[in-house]
């Protein structure tokens, strides 16, 4: 079944250690942009940043590196832009 919208899944499994898969769904060929960011804003790692076709991907994301705490993500794809929060606790 196509996909008909824009979807950020909420990451599994959240709190995390050490990884968690981020899941989203686009309609239509879009450049999509999945980047992860802490507290202040600051970005810590580009997960995605090229053209995607339609349909559903899932992305693992490694934090053995980071501090334990917050973190956002957020994708922008065409003109859809989402953010989620998740917890990372060592």
């Amino acid at each position: 079944n196509p996909v008909s919208t824009y979807t950020l899944h909420q990451n599994y499994p959240n709190p995390f250690n050490p990884s968690t898969i981020i899941r989203f769904e686009i309609p239509e060929l879009s450049f999509v942009q999945l980047k992860v960011y802490d507290l202040l804003g600051n970005k810590i790692e580009t997960l995605v940043n090229e053209l995607k076709s339609a349909g559903n991907y899932e992305v693992t994301f490694n934090v053995n590196h980071l501090a334990d705490g917050v973190y956002f993500y957020r994708i922008i794809a065409g003109s859809f832009i989402e953010t989620k929060k998740m917890l990372f606790l060592k």
